[in-house]
């Protein structure tokens, strides 16, 4: 039995300062927004962040992306290149729980924003530094895109067919796990300073967080000199676990390398003689004559229709499923049921849908409270209530040119 949820987040009681653009700082910034921190995103007055205008289209010349990245937000406008933005910024840093920022090292320590003058006004807080290369090393002062981390890290050298160049993930993974990792980071950091009262620094390249995610690939090779090669929709040795085509060219993907599982495989295909044959008895077996083993399953799946094939394979618990694409999702109903899309009220688009917060806590669940807001609509708010500023002040800053 657990207790009711409650109507706010479990970070509630933050404060987060986001000093950043583009995915890796601004993706930490969401994450713990979603859970119900106040998270204050500072931008550039005049264009704010780059990713208000990113995406494929710009339907009523507005970005879809904005919505999802910018939500949870009070957007600040506010020039750190002026000395009057950098107080601004020092003040209201002095009050907040956790800053993020994903300039190139040395940027806030140019602005007088280093982590040991923030930290003399404020010995609590948390300074979470995303960046390509981390703040240290012969690396640091290059510039890092999401792709680089990706290509430094050792998964764009692996993601693709073997017979061509490598390929990259349909999104920007590499600054995302860059982000996760600096939210994970975050979280420890303030456990921390629960118990010690004093924060820190969390250094998160983005590099290294892809490294993180790599599984065995240095280990192996250290230990068998194996490089790890590109393998298209297989991982090799792990058989079967693929995408086989169906009637009208739609595409299913089956994993059935556990034995148990396999031996379930065998049942629905009708041949239980793949399940006794030397060359598929067993994980390994079934990895060394993979290719062989694909071909055969392929022919099998070719003769059914998607739906049918995946009603015969799930009754028997075969783990199966259909390439999902946006409109696939909107439709299914577990995604229904679990609410893993929302809709949310937005000024331009009426209404749009997202994906929801993850992952899902039983007491103090995250929520979607609001979309990317516009420029600057929380500027004058939050400079009267967390930095002190009187009307006169705010509209002196605006004259300016600072907000």
């Amino acid at each position: 039995m657990t207790d009711a949820p409650e109507a706010q987040g479990p970070l509630a009681d933050l404060v987060v300062i986001e000093m950043g653009t583009l995915i890796a700082g601004p993706f930490a910034g969401q994450i713990l927004g979603d859970f119900g921190a106040e998270v204050i995103k500072i931008e550039d007055p005049k264009a704010g962040d780059p990713m208000r205008q990113w995406g494929r289209s710009l339907p009523k010349g507005h970005s879809p992306w904005w919505p999802v990245i910018g939500r949870n937000k009070k957007s600040v406008g506010l020039d750190l290149r002026t000395p009057d933005g950098q107080a601004i910024a020092r003040a209201l840093i002095a009050k907040a729980d956790v800053v993020i920022e994903n300039f190139r090292p040395g940027a806030m320590e140019k602005w007088g924003l280093s982590y040991e003058a923030l930290s003399a006004d404020n010995p609590g807080l948390v300074m979470a530094r995303v960046s390509g290369f981390g703040q240290t090393g012969p690396y640091s002062q290059r510039a890092g895109y999401g792709l680089i981390g990706e290509a430094m890290g050792g998964l764009r050298y692996v993601t693709g067919e073997p017979d061509r160049p490598p390929a990259r993930a349909g999104i920007s993974i590499g600054d995302s796990l860059a982000a996760m990792h600096a939210v994970m980071g975050i979280t420890m950091a303030l456990h921390g300073r629960a118990r010690t009262g004093k924060g820190q620094v969390i250094d998160a390249a983005l590099y290294e967080s892809v490294l993180a995610v790599m599984e065995n690939l240095v280990t192996e090779y250290d230990l068998t000199g194996y490089v790890r090669e590109r393998s298209g929709s297989v991982l090799p040795g792990i058989a079967p676990s693929n995408a086989y085509p169906c009637q009208g060219g739609e595409l299913i993907l089956i994993g059935g390398n556990g034995d148990t599982v396999y031996a379930r495989l065998t049942e629905v295909m009708g041949r239980p003689d793949l399940k006794t044959d030397p060359k598929f008895i067993d994980h390994a077996s079934r990895g060394v004559n993979q290719h062989e083993l694909d071909a055969i399953i392929a022919d099998w799946t070719s003769t059914f229709t998607l739906p049918d094939l995946l009603a015969r394979l799930q009754a028997k618990g075969v783990p199966a499923s259909r390439v999902f694409r946006a409109p696939d999702m909107l439709e299914d109903p577990q995604f229904v049921a679990r609410e893993a899309i929302v809709t949310t009220d937005h000024p331009v688009f009426g209404q749009v849908k997202m994906q929801n917060v993850f992952p899902k806590l039983s007491r103090t669940p995250g929520a979607v409270r609001w979309p990317g807001p516009p420029l600057g609509a929380h500027t004058d708010e939050v400079l009267r209530a967390r930095a002190g500023c009187s009307e006169a002040r705010i509209a002196k800053l605006r004259e300016k040119g600072v907000i």
